[in-house]
């Protein structure tokens, strides 16, 4: 993509990895690759899996030259601030509520089975993550917006809404967008604006 992004933000840590291992064998081109680079310093990366992927790269590596480090040297142990004690400073005070934002959030199967599509809006305090809009409005209306998740290496992954499963075999999944683009980021990270319209849709790949 020309602002520097190679497939998602998920995949930028492998990307950058192999553009690292093999930038001597492809040749000078207009695409920089800094501006992958800068993609990635401008994320915040919270997924243990992703941030693996992503420090080799900030540090010139691939994975295929950690066989090669020599851990005993001097020069592996940078020069790290050390963390500050707990109980070195005075608690501050408690900080107040965060205010609530309105999240609207649709549901929408037109390829399997019984075709349907809700909407429902809900309120969440601002700051919160999709996941918690989604279990606000499986809370509202429980029937309607019920699902289910499992934790998988990237972090929690909606497998079911409304009793509609993805299927490996049936190669199908939801995939949750916003303004039409897919998000880049999972339910449990990604924190969605006041006013912004998410869409869970049953999709295949």
């Amino acid at each position: 993509k020309g602002d520097g992004v190679i497939g998602n933000i998920y995949s930028m840590g492998l990307a950058l990895q192999a553009l690292v291992a093999t930038q001597k064998f492809y040749a000078p081109r207009k695409w920089d690759c800094a501006q992958a680079f800068s993609v990635v310093a401008r994320h915040d990366y919270q997924l243990p899996m992703a941030m693996a992927q992503v420090l080799p790269a900030l540090v010139g590596r691939s994975y295929l030259e950690a066989a090669d480090l020599d851990c005993s040297s001097t020069s592996m142990s940078p020069n790290l601030p050390l963390s500050p004690k707990l109980g070195a400073h005075p608690p501050g005070p408690s900080p107040l509520p965060a205010a609530p934002i309105t999240v609207h959030y649709s549901i929408t199967n037109k390829l399997q089975g019984k075709h349907f599509s809700y909407s429902i809006t809900v309120e969440v305090p601002a700051g919160s993550t999709l996941l918690k809009v989604l279990q606000a409005a499986e809370e509202k209306e429980p029937h309607t917006f019920r699902f289910q998740m499992e934790q998988t290496s990237w972090g929690l992954m909606v497998v079911s809404i409304h009793g509609l499963t993805a299927n490996v075999d049936d190669r199908t999944y939801w995939q949750f967008l916003s303004g039409g683009d897919a998000l880049q980021e999972g339910v449990g990270t990604y924190k969605p604006r006041d006013g912004e319209h998410i869409q869970a849709v049953f999709s295949t790949y």
